[in-house]
């Protein structure tokens, strides 16, 4: 077994959840900052431990308008309701930073873990909680000002650098839920009030605590 893989498992307090024989089948995989994990819609083959970085979480609403679900930082699963259902992805997952995650199969899960309680019991805790953090994340969506919302996406998209990509404000409005017009106009906005410069495709923010207090105190995640 890789020692990266019993390193984050004693961090996390998961090894004695899993067997000797399960770790062995474990793999991580490493993701750059902006690259996409898996795309809502494909099939599921793999349930993903995040144990570091910082992972965003969006879906596809029957209006066809792409919106944020969550943010996850360590430690949370990925693909816990997927491997549950056996069903496609139902959200589609990026990287914000730098992401450690690792994999493990679902067969090896329904093979080897189908009975073991202690697992059962944790798969169903994990599910729980996630399930609290969306309905916070969709009345964030429904309840807050559109100011707040992109104050706070700003804030959970840059948790260890102060740069952000600007070059798609489309997607960004998208996932906030709202106009790319609105967007740009709150935006400019931040830029008069000196917290952002937006310039050649990036934004660049220089009051962290403007705009925590701008959100506030209410993050995505």
């Amino acid at each position: 077994m890789d020692e990266r893989i019993a390193r984050y498992l004693k961090q996390f307090g998961l090894t004695d959840l899993f067997p000797v024989h399960v770790r062995q089948l474990m793999h991580i995989k490493a993701y750059a900052g902006g690259e996409r994990l898996f795309t809502q819609g494909e099939e599921a083959h793999a349930l993903y431990l995040l144990v570091d970085g910082k992972l965003k979480i969006s879906m596809l609403s029957p209006e066809g308008k792409r919106l944020i679900a969550a943010f996850k930082t360590p430690f949370d699963l990925v693909g816990d309701i997927e491997y549950v259902q056996a069903c496609p992805l139902i959200n589609t997952v990026e990287a914000v930073t730098e992401t450690q995650v690792i994999r493990i199969p679902f067969p090896v899960l329904r093979n080897e873990m189908a009975d073991n309680a202690a697992w059962l019991q944790f798969l169903l805790e994990t599910i729980t909680r996630k399930f609290e953090v969306r309905s916070r994340v969709m009345n964030f969506n429904l309840l807050y000002a559109v100011d707040v919302r992109i104050a706070s996406y700003l804030l959970s998209m840059t948790p260890d650098r102060a740069v952000i990509d600007s070059t798609s404000l489309v997607d960004m409005a998208d996932l906030i839920g709202t106009s790319y017009r609105h967007l740009n106009r709150v935006l400019e906005q931040f830029e008069q009030a000196g917290w952002i410069t937006k310039k050649r495709g990036k934004i660049t923010i220089y009051n962290r605590e403007a705009l925590l207090e701008q959100a506030g105190h209410n993050i995505y995640e």
